[in-house]
């Protein structure tokens, strides 16, 4: 049996502007939190390539790139879609209560 999922809040949503990634920290886990096309994803915030911060990166068609190599990572499913990076990065599970947005730290991928 699964433990139930806890979320914690990471930030409000009007802290949010579309495509540019927020650093938040959870329970010590870096976690970048990302607002677009409409929806909000919460990525793990190191790249599995580099330990560099993906919240330092662009967003576009809901990928968050890596600033250091240029590795891309979709912020749905965590995997990378170029090289140098081969290793998906984590991503949450997001809830929306109010202005508030939560994060459970139990990973979907």
């Amino acid at each position: 049996m699964t433990a139930p999922s806890t979320f914690l809040r990471a930030c409000g949503l009007s802290e949010l502007e579309t495509d540019t990634p927020k650093r938040v920290e959870l329970d010590g886990t870096p976690v970048s939190v990302v607002k677009t096309e409409g929806e909000v994803f919460a990525i793990y915030d190191i790249c599995s390539h580099a330990n560099v911060s993906l919240s330092e990166g662009e967003v576009e068609d809901c990928q968050i790139e890596c600033w250091l190599h240029g590795s891309s990572f979709d912020l749905r499913t965590g995997k990378p879609s170029g090289l140098p990076a081969t290793r998906p990065v984590p991503v949450y599970p997001v809830k929306i209560e109010g202005d508030d947005v939560l994060v459970s730290l139990t990973q979907e991928s």
